[in-house]
């Protein structure tokens, strides 16, 4: 699967959000701030899994070249939502 831009943008975003989460774990800032920017990294993760998935999952239909098959991929991708959580 290739990732695009979009999602790689996405990651590289929650990784600045971690990075100044850290930033201000190291100045003290209150825990309230700290909890708020966790809880958006998270948020952002969460739809970003959301994206990959949805995205294998429809790349995988569109390979698939049987009923089977097709159901297979569902499947795998309804287990890789359920692990995500």
């Amino acid at each position: 699967m290739e990732y695009n831009s979009s999602v790689k943008n996405r990651i590289k975003r929650m990784e600045g959000q971690l990075r100044g989460v850290l930033k201000m774990m190291e100045e003290g800032k209150d825990c309230k701030d700290v909890i708020t920017q966790l809880s958006a990294t998270r948020s952002g993760l969460d739809r970003t899994i959301g994206l990959v998935v949805g995205s294998n999952l429809v790349e995988c239909i569109q390979d698939a070249q049987d009923e089977e098959k097709k159901e297979e991929s569902i499947n795998e991708a309804v287990q890789l939502l359920v692990k995500s959580r």
